[in-house]
């Protein structure tokens, strides 16, 4: 395995010994850039933690080779597709075989999970789209239209459009909720490989064999952009977190693009390679191909990648001066509606009866062979446990030192997601407490010593008991919460989390840091610097919601802003007075001294195990640079 050498731009991290005969396909987790995904000759499928050299499960039930695989959003499933047409699901967390999917006709060629709703798309040489329910292992729609093989498939990140591409060199945009055709694109000349949705604008990257890239406008839907000067096909595309450029992977190379007008900002060398897959981690661009039975990683350090004004097409341009991000990219164009929870209420358009009971077999069910056929084999037990026991759920028994009703209704309200703009009367609350309590006494009797059945008024003072101390608590939190949502109907998000701040309650940051995480698009560097210290104490709770809220925060900062932060600090100074270029040093300052701080607390929980210990161990790799 190589090691990193921080002189360098890129360098080759391992390369592995996959699987027994020639690997096919490949896949990286794009939540963390941590786990790998391959397809072999040999019908399985296996599964590794980059840079570690020993495979972690080993995944069977094909009887053909493995064409495609990919994860889903939270990497707790893997699909794979078969050169026969079928489909398998694998539970990783449970390291079972899920779900077995019948239906094309020919070999997969793309696959893609819905970012929010149990849906999943394939693509095959059959030149069909089917979407499956992954609950009721089921085809919903088939889509038609295309003429030649589909090579890739992507669900828009709000979840309401599936683009397709193919061989034919169109790619089509499909509206799940009407089941049908949007529009279809057909500048390409080449079969097109890859498709990439912006994070957060109404944009849309294709890559294609006739060795360009072009960008596509999806609310005036025209082409915007196109990128000339690929060396070969064009075989992987990766927005940057921020979405201000966009990488492409071609043969031993990756290059950084910008749009609005069309530049390359940079061409790094990279030994890759035909790459087949990339992904972005701690501010590492990660690359993974393969030859044979051989899969290589590589890695890309992106601070050292220039992207912004450097050099089109080998022209030298103005450096442009540094900005602070924005979700909205460079122009105004319109961002995506995420739903503000991780239950979706997208709906898909159904087939009709007819469709569904077609005789191609997409509703039929594994037969008990298929079944028993596949497994999920852990081969390394410790790196399972590391990546995929920490998310299975966490105990519901109340600690020993803490009184039941305290304990159970704090509980029901951190994991409750306060929006701002729909909270609930007190007297609702009051009548949830009620019921609570009664159910508890209802289904534990016996607990405490408690008698079997309760008479009426020893259950009625149960039910009293703490519960004019609880609405107090729930009134003056609704106060609260009252006071903060008139702040921020002015627009100003940190003032709204400052008020919370000055109120010395940490629930009610909790309650907005729940909706700012959601939001994207209200991030701004001045908010870091108020979020920050609240971070270290969220962490630090005995309350898991808050640990939860704290991680993701901090998550959220890391990846967005610590290049802006690095960049700030390592510039070189200004000359003459830039009061705005001032303003952003010391804010940048002020939130390094604070990651420092908890880069050490991270350290001291990385180690822990239980539920969030994943989540520390992430925390402490994207904190990896402050150490530099």
């Amino acid at each position: 395995m190589a090691v990193a050498n921080t002189t360098k731009t890129s360098w080759r991290l391992q390369e592995i010994v996959a699987h027994s005969s020639n690997v096919v396909c490949l896949a990286l987790g794009k939540n963390s850039g941590r786990l790998l995904a391959t397809g072999g000759e040999d019908c399985r499928v296996n599964i590794w933690a980059v840079s570690k050299p020993n495979c972690i499960m080993s995944l069977t039930g094909h009887n053909n080779p493995v064409e495609c695989v990919k994860f889903n959003n939270s990497e707790e499933q893997v699909v794979a597709g078969s050169q026969s047409g079928s489909l398998r699901v694998w539970d990783l967390e449970a390291a079972k075989i899920l779900r077995t999917l019948m239906g094309h006709k020919a070999n997969i060629c793309s696959l893609d999970f819905h970012p929010f709703g149990e849906y999943l798309a394939s693509g095959s040489m059959d030149t069909n789209i089917k979407l499956w329910d992954v609950r009721r292992k089921g085809c919903v729609f088939r889509y038609k239209g295309h003429t030649q093989a589909v090579r890739c498939l992507a669900f828009s990140p709000d979840g309401k459009w599936l683009a397709s591409a193919s061989d034919d060199s169109t790619i089509k945009l499909w509206d799940l909720t009407a089941g049908k055709m949007i529009t279809e694109f057909t500048a390409h000349t080449g079969a097109i490989n890859i498709l990439q949705f912006h994070p957060n604008e109404y944009l849309l990257a294709s890559g294609s064999s006739d060795r360009t890239i072009k960008l596509w406008d999806l609310e005036k839907f025209k082409m915007i952009g196109s990128s000339e000067g690929e060396m070969g096909p064009v075989r992987c595309l990766a927005f940057n977190l921020d979405g201000f450029c966009l990488y492409s992977g071609a043969v031993d190379s990756l290059r950084v693009y910008g749009w609005e007008p069309d530049r390359c900002f940079d061409v790094v060398p990279v030994g890759w390679g035909k790459v087949a897959d990339l992904a972005i981690c701690n501010h590492q661009l990660i690359g993974v191909s393969y030859n044979l039975t051989n899969v290589s990683s590589y890695v890309v350090d992106l601070t050292r990648v220039k992207k912004s004004g450097s050099v089109i097409q080998g022209v030298i341009q103005d450096e442009q001066p540094l900005t602070e991000p924005s979700p909205k990219g460079s122009t105004l164009r319109r961002n995506y509606d995420r739903p503000l929870t991780t239950c979706s209420t997208q709906r898909v358009k159904q087939s009709s009866e007819s469709d569904r009971r077609s005789p191609e077999g997409e509703r039929r069910s594994p037969s008990s062979e298929d079944e028993k056929e596949s497994s999920a084999e852990i081969r390394n037990p410790e790196d399972y446990k590391d990546f995929f026991q920490p998310k299975s759920a966490i105990s519901r028994t109340p600690p020993k030192s803490e009184p039941f009703p305290q304990y159970y209704i704090l509980c029901l309200w951190e994991n409750y997601h306060i929006d701002l703009l729909c909270i609930r009367c007190v007297a609702v609350l009051s009548f949830i407490f009620k019921l609570f309590l009664l159910l508890y006494f209802i289904i534990y009797p016996a607990r405490n010593n408690r008698p079997s059945v309760l008479g009426d008024d020893e259950a009625l003072a149960q039910i009293r008991k703490g519960h004019d101390t609880m609405c107090v608590m729930l009134t003056s939190r609704h106060k609260n919460l009252d006071t903060i949502r008139a702040v921020w109907g002015s627009g100003d998000v940190k003032t709204s989390l400052d008020s919370a701040v000055s109120m010395k309650d940490l629930s009610i940051v909790v309650d907005i840091l729940n909706i700012v995480n959601l939001k994207p698009s209200l991030w701004k560097l001045d908010l870091c610097t108020s979020i920050l210290p609240q971070i270290e104490e969220l962490l630090q709770s005995k309350y898991e919601s808050y640990v939860q809220t704290g991680c993701t925060s901090l998550k959220l900062i890391l990846k967005r802003f610590w290049p802006l932060i690095s960049d700030t600090l390592t510039a070189p100074p200004s000359v003459g007075v830039d009061i705005t270029r001032e303003e952003r040093h010391q804010k940048c300052k002020a939130c390094y001294k604070q990651l420092k701080n908890l880069s050490n607390v991270v350290k001291n929980k990385a180690d822990q195990v239980g539920r969030h210990g994943s989540a520390f161990k992430e925390l402490q790799l994207l904190m990896a640079p402050l150490d530099y």
